[in-house]
């Protein structure tokens, strides 16, 4: 049950219905899980400011269980998802930053319980 939060200073625009689809099922794909599990976020038109600079940018939180505990897979997840944003928003690898967090079936409730219990 992939978390993936997206936080950009790009307009709402930028982010259609079609959009969130293709990053839902590229972030699936990414990480080995089915898309009717994915949770995604995305937060537009904020400010924000990247390496001392405002210019478009986005911030990428991924926090899921058992698919990012390595740096192996979190360089494999991370270039999927860098080459779906730059394509796909335009901006340069420099204006991207991915947070990858390693969640803990404890930490994650669904359906009145937690998914160690799922």
């Amino acid at each position: 049950m992939p978390f993936i939060d997206l936080q950009s200073n790009l307009a709402s625009s930028s982010f259609s219905e079609d959009f969130l689809k293709r990053f839902c099922s590229i972030t699936a794909a990414a990480l080995k899980k089915p898309e009717d599990r994915m949770n995604v976020v995305v937060h537009p038109g904020l400010p924000m400011l990247i390496g001392g600079s405002c210019s478009p940018c986005v911030v990428v939180s991924v926090s899921a269980i058992s698919v990012t505990d390595t740096a192996e897979k979190n360089k494999d997840h991370s270039a999927k998802i860098f080459s779906f944003l730059t394509q796909e928003l335009g901006l340069t690898e420099d204006r991207i930053v991915i947070q990858f967090h390693e969640l803990q079936p404890h930490q994650v409730g669904k359906k009145g319980t937690v998914m160690t219990f799922l």
